[in-house]
């Protein structure tokens, strides 16, 4: 296909394909020389074009199919307009000369067609410069059209339209003839051409003003018989010329040319609706014959003619638009109503259904999708005067005259038929506007709606009842009163036939309305509403004029009360049971003798009560499942059998009464069937036979036959909606089908069983009872077997569809032959939609039988029929039942079987003499490509080939073939899948050919096929997206986003969703270069929208325009697609702004809700003058609806949270205006004023659904900005500036009309607000705080209003919501004072501590606290009520005797399921908030605080509580709340819940902290040790099951409470034990602690036990090394490495530690040494896994060193009992200790850590475990290497620890000093301080003779020390005395005087001694040292 790109044809490559291969070359060329074209220089095409218009005129006659001539068509006409003009002409000629030529060949009428085409596109393109030749021109056209079949008229006419286009006004002097031609196409007998008649005439239009005057009436004519025999297409477009020729009529847009041409001026308003009213009335039949009819009471006019002129009606209001409608509504509704009321349209029965349908669809499109809702809000005004009008009418004449005369009933009758319409239409309206139709809502509007209940037209009342349910549903404030006032009349006017009838439909529609209503009603309206009912039912036999209504009615009240749903019926399941039985005899004999007596009237009665009953016990079924249990079902037993029974009886009554009763059995016969459909067959298992024989004569009965069966209703459902499009597109999803579905219903509503699609058959019936069936559709014909094939099929395609969902089996053998009998006749008959069930149903029996040989002999069944039927009907059947065997056999696994099928589908298929067997045959191909999964590779490229050809080939005017193969192409990209991505050659031609077929398909005219191509190219993008073009895709799809084909919209949103998964930006992109260069002259809204805000506006448009769910659902997700793409790179301005201008485009201009201004000191910054939420009319949007506002609301959220995941400087004011000073990104944070402006703006509309999506914004907008600081103004945060702001958008959901659920919202926004801290000044924290001071008094007085408004769970949610954000606010102020108290304060929050630190400061915490502790009191009361209520709600099933019986504080027993709910999200928070006030008040209970935990006293209460409990001890009152919370907060705790309760984990973990730092809770667990156990198996599972570090951490602070209280209660045993036994010696006083004599600590009831292993956990899971198992190591190894522990990772593992160092002292001295290795060998572990970690650990080292010495401290270390075991335990650990320096010759360990760890040891272990050999040894070898280190640091710590242990007690320091000393002296070189120190005390020879006694003793000892200690450090000395000559002096001076004197007294002693040491002098060998 690469060689098909180029500007002329490559003639060669042409000439070397085959046939097909060559049409698809072409067309490949054809389409790129579209888009070369326009971008090729004008020179070069010049150059060229000679060549080219010879290669196209080959083309051209070359029989060219249907795509490739308009794609000639185009280029010819494009290479003319950019070439060169002149010879146009010339090919115009040649064009003419082929359209005259008499070819008849098979050839010769492509080639026609194609120059009729060219004809077509040459004049569109050139335009004047043909105008000399148009008249030939259009001549030689329309006299071909004479001529010409069907496709040779619809081409001319298509032709003509461009023609038209093309000249203009230049086309003036030929209009006539071409309306003339038009005319008769426009009956034509091909529905093709009518349409292309329809759109010819609508060009045509734009210029011959004579349509829309002078012809007018006769254009509205030819339409009007145009619609006769119409098809969907054909009223579609007729409809669209019609209705712009009458908007045309009314508002010229030629006025000067009107009067001129046509000779007269505008047309009225009256005339226009005259036309179509006659229309409507007579169809396009002439006057004459129109009172011919009349005459002879025929009806002439179809219901195609009157469904297509409603969508003329339509497509009339629509052109002249919204604007138009709203200045003229009461005057066009006065016209319509004329239609409505007309006795003409309202014959008969189905006639009058047929026209309000009309009517209805004509109010609905044009007010629903025209005006926003102000405009919709006039209307509803306008609709309703036209009631009271019509209300008022009846009444005067219903009192006027007497009795017999006083009005017609042709009167009622047609103000029956207006008043039903606009009610109908009014309760839409209301509905739609929600809560913004308020104003709406007076009491003359609810008068007038609630007086048509007095009607005597049951239509009339019925309209009103549900007119009433809309308003209850749009304002839930009203139901109550409504209900309320139906209820009081209808009492009041019980004596009225029609006051019960209306009012009792009226009660009932209301009831059945708050399902639907999330606020309810309140619980006692079901009593009252059962009373009335039962009242109505008794009374009805005391008035026999009156007893059908008051049965009717009662029985409707019941089944409205059963919708309520179990919480309300179970309260009156027995009352309800027992009504049922009185309606039924109380047995079968007692039945059949009241056959014998009553008359007619009485078996209406009772026939309508029955029936009644059994409605009633459907909705039971339906809406209260579960409480139809096994002991209501033997109740109802009889009551079943009676009505059973009676269905055999009714045959004879009718006999009896004739016609009287049969509407009533028709009634009741429906009933018993609808309600045994849903019923176990069990149940009536007893009359099983009756039900079959009555089933087989309803179905078979001859008064049935006779009436035509309305298949619309029974066969869709039991068709596969993939097979519906086959049936036409009136029954695919369209705009239209409120109407379209008219055309296929049955004349009137009842008469028959047809008409109701209840399961006919829920058992395998009787292998007799199929042939019979089969025997009796053979010997009917016509019309009768037709409804006898159509009710048999259906019952058993329902009974095998029942059969698979149940995975049961058919039955006997014998029952497939009749089985396949009967469908395969229905695969013969000529309706289309039995034949579509059939096939399913044959599928579907295959699928239940489940016997592979019976599934072969099915398909060869269909093999044979195909080959030997020739009927259209029959072969296009057994088609698709091919393809439905397919669907449920799992492709049936052949490929001999799969070759066989595509072949006869392959033949079938190309078969053009029958375009719906092509059709069906393409479709079940379609299903076998689907389904055949990966067998079906081998035959891709044929398949592709054919579905090409065909594209190429089938002529346009059958649009269903077209669909189907795009059915088949569709199917085939689906089954080549991912491999379309591939490169090779093979593949590339697949992919091109599926771009081509997608490109065929694209450029058909009709819709569905569009659709169809759209989707192709949907998952060729999702498989090869590479290969799609999105450059002109995209504009594509914009092109269509206003189409009027619900299909083709669903598609483009669709595919557009798809690619802006991938490629949003992208798609913006091309999106608008579809208004840039693609300008029209209709310049569409959508296209003004797109140029101005882009796809995304236009999309908001079209979802405000929206109706349809599936399709508003696919629009919103396109817009978060393309949001969350975009809206964090660079368009978040874009997205913003959008959302802005969605919020503020309203016509409503009053401000929303004024803030009050009652307060004189908020009167200097009123919140009102914040914001104006006025609408902004220079938007690009216009009145759009409140859903879309609240979708861009949602949208605003959605942006708020990407920007959250993106880029921090979304929240960082400072950082955001750093950045874009440099780059120009945008940035959240900057836009705050916006979306605080974008929250106000909704929270103060008058939606609430928008006031609710508007505070949830603000909540959002709250949390996000509210610490993010203001850079201008240092110590203020941004949100401080809109503080005005945000109570001015609070304060309306605060008023006394404001609903619960808003104000709940609100009050969650208080709390947040008050809590972020954003508002620092006290004066300006009371605006936001009155508001909840507000609520809470509300809910201390009650509101008396809720209770008659709404349920009561509504005001346990608004009380809970209330509580709750108090709780909240209480939480914050606890935690600021704490926060602000100075740090040695105590902790202890006491009333007086608090009250002077509110003194102190009235800003932040304190003031707050202020705020909250005036109303603390109160709260406290209401926050344990509700913790009460809770407690016991949470209770399991089994103990639910154990709940009030009159309710709780804040719920009803009635509501208790609704309540749960609410409570379950506010609980948290109060636990928290109560145990911090119990903890402000230290458990003291105060004088004015009632000592009750019961109730409140508030009027919320439910009961008062017992006179015991009011005199509780203070201490039993402590203790009851205690165990409350402990309660709560355990229970909670143990159960399962999910992920997203993560904040209720940590505010129970809280709450328990507060209650445990209070030491009379402490001392309450401290005493119960079972309670602390369990606390502690809580706290385990709590950790192993959360990986929260906040979690674990409170976990373990719970842990060290717990030990705390163990240690205070052992504590206290013991000094007590001391006190009262104090003459006693200590030994002998009894141990207190766990491990009591034995040590023994039990698992499960050990508190020391438990506290382990939570330890244990959190310190294995920190540091794996210290189990072996997780390590891999040995105990004794020093394990290996370890991942690093974070900062919360060293706050855990350090609080572990704690608690271990705590437990011994809680056990008693045995207990203490069985659990002692435990605690050494952890705590020695964490040491040696500490050490080898990097730095930065410090903190866990303390810890676990402060431990330590915790452990080595332990009273029990010196308990006689014990201190032997811990000597010797310890003494093992400090031989461990001194190992964990020996490690591998590649760890690294941390030297001071473990030397510190010794010195713990020295200094607190005592002698008996330090100074024993080898601890001591190896003590000291630690020591010495240490001070060896290299490491300085290593060594200063090392002096400075062992300072500490020279200060030990002797017995430890002693040894350590001699051993030590000596080395430490030489590290110090302390020598060279104390020798000159010595020397300088040295005195010479002369000083010493005279020196005091004192002197000389010193002088002698320095100088023994000298002589002394020279030879040990001679080094020293010797330096010394080098360095410094005058101490050297010194000494040799001492030393010679000491010699002197020395030898002196030996002298003197011994002169012979003295000679001799003279001559040897002794000191010489001594100072040699120097």
């Amino acid at each position: 296909m690469e060689r098909a790109h180029s500007l002329l044809l490559n003639e060669e490559a042409c000439s070397q394909l085959g046939e097909h291969q060559r049409s698809e070359f072409i067309l490949e060329w054809l389409t790129h020389l579209k888009k070369l074209l326009p971008a090729t220089d004008r020179a070069h095409i010049k150059q060229n074009q000679r060549r080219l218009v010879d290669q196209l005129s080959g083309v051209l006659i070359g029989s060219p199919g249907p795509p490739t001539r308009w794609l000639l068509a185009h280029c010819l006409a494009l290479l003319f307009r950019l070439g060169d003009p002149i010879p146009s002409s010339l090919m115009v000629e040649r064009c003419s000369d082929i359209i005259r030529s008499k070819d008849d060949s098979p050839s010769g009428l492509p080639t026609r067609l194609a120059a009729v085409a060219c004809l077509g596109a040459l004049y569109e393109q050139l335009g004047r410069m043909l105008a000399g030749s148009f008249k030939d021109t259009l001549a030689n056209l329309l006299k071909a059209m004479k001529s010409a079949e069907s496709q040779g008229r619809y081409e001319i006419m298509l032709s003509v339209e461009k023609i038209l286009r093309g000249l203009g006004a230049s086309a003036v002097p030929c209009h006539r003839d071409i309306y003339k031609a038009a005319r008769a196409c426009l009956t034509d007998r091909s529905m093709a051409v009518r349409c292309a008649a329809a759109k010819c005439l609508l060009e045509l239009q734009r210029e011959a003003a004579f349509l829309w005057t002078s012809e007018l009436e006769n254009v509205a004519t030819l339409c009007f018989r145009a619609f006769e025999g119409s098809n969907y297409n054909v009223r579609v477009s007729v409809a669209k010329l019609l209705g712009t020729l009458l908007a045309a009529a009314v508002e010229p847009r030629q006025p000067a040319a009107a009067p001129k041409q046509g000779g007269r001026g505008p047309s009225s308003l009256e005339e226009v609706m005259d036309l179509l009213l006659g229309g409507f009335l007579r169809g396009g039949a002439g006057f004459l014959r129109a009172s011919g009819d009349m005459l002879k009471g025929t009806r002439s006019v179809s219901k195609d003619v009157r469904i297509g002129v409603t969508q003329a009606y339509v497509v009339f209001v629509s052109t002249l638009g919204g604007s138009w409608l709203e200045v003229n509504f009461p005057a066009f509704l006065s016209l319509l109503m004329e239609l409505a009321s007309h006795c003409r349209a309202t014959q008969t029965p189905g006639d009058a259904v047929v026209t309000r349908r009309c009517v209805s669809f004509i109010l609905r499109s044009t007010l629903g999708s025209l005006l926003g809702e102000k405009a919709q809000t006039n209307a509803a005004k306008q609709l309703c005067f036209a009631v009271a009008s019509q209300k008022q009418a009846i009444d005067a004449a219903l009192a006027d005259g007497n009795v017999e005369n006083r009005v017609s009933s042709a009167d009622i009758s047609a103000s029956q038929h207006i008043l039903t319409c606009c009610l109908l239409e009014l309760g839409e309206l209301v509905q739609g506007l929600g809560s913004t139709a308020a104003p709406l809502l007076t009491d003359t509007f609810l008068d007038t709606i609630i007086a048509v209940l007095l009607h005597p037209a049951p239509s009339a009342q019925l309209a009103a009842s549900w007119c009433l349910r809309c308003i209850a549903m749009a304002m839930p404030s009203h139901c109550s009163l409504l209900l309320d006032r139906c209820a009081e009349r209808l009492v009041a006017l019980k004596s009225s036939p029609e006051a019960v009838a209306g009012y009792g439909a009226a009660v009932t529609a209301l009831v059945a309305a708050v399902q639907h209503c999330s606020l309810g009603i309140p619980h006692t309206k079901g009593q009252e509403v059962l009373d009335l009912a039962e009242d109505l039912l008794r009374s009805a036999s005391q008035n026999s004029r009156i007893s059908l209504q008051r049965t009717q009615a009662g029985w409707l009240l019941i089944s409205a009360l059963i919708t309520l749903g179990p919480a309300v019926v179970e309260h009156h399941l027995s009352r309800l049971v027992l009504l049922w039985r009185c309606v039924f005899p109380a047995s079968l004999r007692e039945q059949e003798s009241e056959l014998r007596r009553g008359d007619y009237f009485t078996w209406q009665v009772t026939l309508e009560g029955r029936a009644g009953a059994l409605s009633a016990m459907k909705n039971l079924l339906l809406h209260c499942r579960e409480l139809f249990t096994d002991d209501i079902t033997s109740r109802l037993l009889t009551p079943l059998a009676c009505a059973v029974a009676l269905l055999t009886k009714l045959p004879s009554l009718i006999r009896s009464y004739s016609s009287s009763v049969r509407g009533w059995s028709i009634v009741y016969r429906l009933k018993v069937y609808e309600l045994l459909a849903l019923l176990p067959p069990h149940t009536y298992q007893e009359s099983f036979g009756l039900v079959m024989n009555q089933l087989v004569s309803d179905l078979s009965a001859q008064d049935n036959l006779n009436q035509p069966c309305s298949e619309l209703t029974l066969l869709p459902p039991l068709c596969h909606c993939d097979d519906l499009p086959l049936v036409g597109p009136a029954l695919h999803d369209t705009d239209h089908r409120y109407i379209e579905e008219q055309l296929h219903g049955s004349s009137v509503g009842g008469g028959s069983l047809d008409n109701n699609p209840f399961s006919l058959c829920v058992r395998s019936g009787e292998v007799p009872i199929l042939q019979q069936f089969a025997e009796m559709v053979n010997q009917l014909k016509g019309q009768r077997q037709q409804t006898v094939q159509t009710h048999v099929c259906a019952a058993l395609c329902s009974l095998l569809k029942v059969l698979h969902h149940s995975y049961s089996s058919l039955g006997p053998e014998d029952i497939r032959s009749p089985a396949l009998s009967l469908l395969s006749g229905a695969l013969e008959s000529v309706s289309p939609l039995l034949r579509c069930m059939a096939a399913e149903g044959l599928a579907r029996l295959v699928q239940v039988v489940g016997d592979p040989g019976f599934t072969v002999s099915v398909s060869l069944l269909c093999f044979d029929r195909l080959k030997t039927a020739r009927d259209a009907a029959s072969r296009s059947g057994y088609a698709l039942a091919l393809g439905a065997l397919y669907r449920y056999s799992g492709g049936m696994g052949s490929p001999q079987h799969l070759s066989t099928c595509l072949g006869v589908l392959f033949t079938l298929s190309q078969d053009s003499t029958s375009p719906e067997v092509q059709t069906w045959s393409l479709h079940s191909l379609s299903l076998v490509v689907d389904l055949s999964s990966g067998l079906y590779r081998a035959h891709g490229e044929p398949s592709f080939a054919l579905v090409l050809r065909l594209l190429l080939s089938a002529p346009p005017t059958h649009p269903e073939v077209h669909y189907s193969l795009g059915r088949c192409l569709h199917a085939l990209i689906t089954c080549l899948g991912p491999d379309l991505q591939s490169e090779g050659a093979a593949v590339s031609s697949l992919r091109s050919s599926c771009l081509v077929g997608c490109g065929v398909m694209q450029a058909s005219p009709d819709c569905l096929v569009q659709a169809r191509a759209i989707s192709c190219l949907q998952q060729l993008h999702m498989f090869s997206p590479p290969h799609v073009n999105l450059a002109n895709l995209v504009p594509a799809l914009c092109a269509h986003l206003c189409s009027s084909y619900l299909c083709l919209r669903r598609a483009v949103v669709a595919c557009l969703r798809q690619l802006v998964q991938r490629e949003a930006l992208e798609v913006s992109e091309h999106a608008v270069t579809l208004v840039k260069e693609l300008p029209r002259r209709d310049n569409t809204q959508l296209d003004v929208t797109i140029k101005e805000v882009g796809l995304e506006g236009a999309l908001f448009t079209l979802l405000d325009r929206e109706s349809d769910s599936g399709l508003r659902k696919d629009i919103q997700e396109t817009l978060v697609h393309m949001m969350m793409s975009s809206a964090t790179s660079g368009k978040l301005g874009h997205w913003l702004k959008l959302c802005k201008n969605v919020l503020s485009a309203t016509t409503d201009c009053r401000a929303p809700v004024e803030a009050s201004q009652e307060d004189e000191d908020l009167s200097r910054d009123d919140d009102s003058s914040a914001f104006k939420a006025r609408s902004e009319s220079c938007g690009p949007f216009t009145a759009l609806r409140w859903a879309t506002r609240r979708f861009a609301m949602e949208c605003v959220c959605r942006i708020i949270a990407q920007c959250e995941t993106s880029d921090a400087a979304h929240f960082d004011m400072a950082l955001a205006q750093e950045r874009r000073l440099q780059e120009s990104t945008d940035f959240l944070v900057l836009h705050l004023g916006d979306l605080v402006r974008m929250a106000f703006m909704a929270a103060t509309d008058h939606s609430d659904q928008l006031r609710l999506a508007g505070l949830q914004t603000l909540l959002v907008i709250i949390k996000q900005f509210s610490s993010i600081p203001e850079p201008e103004f240092p110590g203020h945060v941004i949100l401080e500036q809109y503080q005005a702001n945000v109570g001015a958008a609070l304060r309306p959901a605060f008023t006394a009309d404001a609903p619960p659920d808003v104000t709940a919202k609100a009050c969650q926004v208080c709390s947040a607000w008050i809590a972020s801290g954003v508002v620092s000044d006290l004066r300006d924290l009371r605006r936001v705080h009155q508001l909840l001071a507000s609520s809470l008094v509300k809910v201390q007085t009650g509101r008396d209003t809720y209770s008659q408004l709404y349920n009561e769970a509504t005001a346990t949610m608004e009380t809970l919501a209330v509580l709750k954000a108090w709780a909240e606010v209480y939480i914050i102020a606890v935690q600021r004072s704490r926060d602000k108290q100075s740090p040695g304060r105590s902790a202890d929050l006491s009333v007086s501590s608090l009250t002077n630190d509110m003194s102190e400061s009235e800003s932040g915490g304190a003031g707050l606290l202020k705020l909250v502790q005036s109303d603390l009191s109160t709260l406290s009361r209401l926050w344990l009520a509700a913790l009460q209520d809770y407690s016991l709600l949470t209770l399991p099933q089994e103990y639910t005797s154990q709940l009030p019986a009159t309710g709780g504080s804040f719920y009803t027993a009635e509501t208790v399921n609704q309540a749960r709910v609410h409570y379950s999200s506010s609980w948290a928070p109060i636990l928290h908030a109560t145990s911090l006030w119990l903890h402000s008040t230290g458990f003291v209970i105060s004088d004015d605080t009632p000592a009750n935990l019961s109730r409140p006293a508030t009027p919320t209460s439910m009961g008062q509580s017992s006179s015991v409990s009011r005199h509780k001890s203070p201490e039993d009152v402590n203790s009851d709340r205690l165990h409350l919370i402990l309660g709560i907060g355990v229970e909670f705790l143990c159960s399962p819940h999910s992920e997203d309760q993560m904040e209720n984990i940590t505010s129970c973990l809280r709450a328990l902290q507060a209650l445990l730092d209070v030491s009379w809770p402490r001392a309450k667990i401290g005493n119960d040790q079972a309670l602390s156990v369990e606390l502690l198996s809580v706290l385990h599972r709590l950790l192993v099951t959360r990986e929260s570090a906040s979690v674990h951490l409170a976990v373990l602070d719970l842990l060290q409470q717990i030990v705390m209280a163990a240690q205070e209660h052992v504590r206290e045993k013991r000094r007590s034990a001391e006190v009262d036994d104090g003459a006693a010696e200590k030994e002998t006083l009894p141990e207190f602690g766990e491990g009591r004599d034995t040590g023994g600590l039990i698992p499960g009831r050990s508190l020391v036990f438990g506290a382990l292993e939570l330890c244990l956990c959190v310190l294995v899971r920190k540091l794996p090394q210290l189990s072996p198992k997780l390590a891999g190591t040995s105990t004794t190894g020093s394990g290996g490495s370890v991942r690093s522990l974070t900062d919360g990772d060293c706050r855990l593992v350090a609080s572990a530690l704690c608690v271990l160092s705590e437990l011994p002292s809680i056990c008693s001295p045995e207990g203490s040494v069985s659990i002692l290795p435990t605690v050494l060998y952890l705590l020695l572990g964490v040491i040696r896994e500490l050490v080898l970690q990097p730095i930065g650990l410090g903190a866990v080292v303390q810890a676990a060193l402060q431990a330590l010495k915790s452990v080595l401290m332990s009273p029990m270390s010196r308990q006689e009992k014990s201190r032997g075991a811990w000597n010797q335990l310890l003494r093992s650990a400090l031989y461990t200790l001194l190992g964990l320096w020996d490690t591998d010759s590649d760890c690294v360990v941390d030297q001071i850590s473990l030397l510190t760890a010794v010195t713990v040891f020295l200094l607190s272990a005592g002698p008996e475990v330090c100074t024993t050999e080898p601890v001591h040894m190896l003590c000291l070898q630690r020591f010495t290497a240490s001070m060896d280190s290299k490491d300085p640091l290593v060594v200063s710590r090392c002096f400075q620890l062992l300072a500490s242990v020279f200060q030990a007690q002797p017995a430890v320091a002693v040894p350590y000093i001699r051993a030590l000393g000596p080395p430490l002296v030489r590290f110090l070189k302390l020598m060279a301080v104390f020798l000159p120190l010595l020397i300088s005390f040295l005195l010479d020879e002369n000083a010493l003779s005279s020196a005091p006694t004192a002197s000389r003793s010193l002088h002698e000892a320095a100088l023994k020390d000298l002589m002394r200690l020279g030879p040990q450090h001679s080094v020293v000395f010797r330096s010394l005395v080098a360095s410094s000559p005058h101490l050297k002096c010194r000494l040799e001076a001492a030393i010679r005087g000491n010699q002197e004197s020395l030898n002196a007294k030996a002298s003197s002693a011994n002169p012979s001694t003295r000679s001799a040491a003279k001559s040897s002098p002794s000191i010489t060998l001594k100072t040699n040292f120097l």
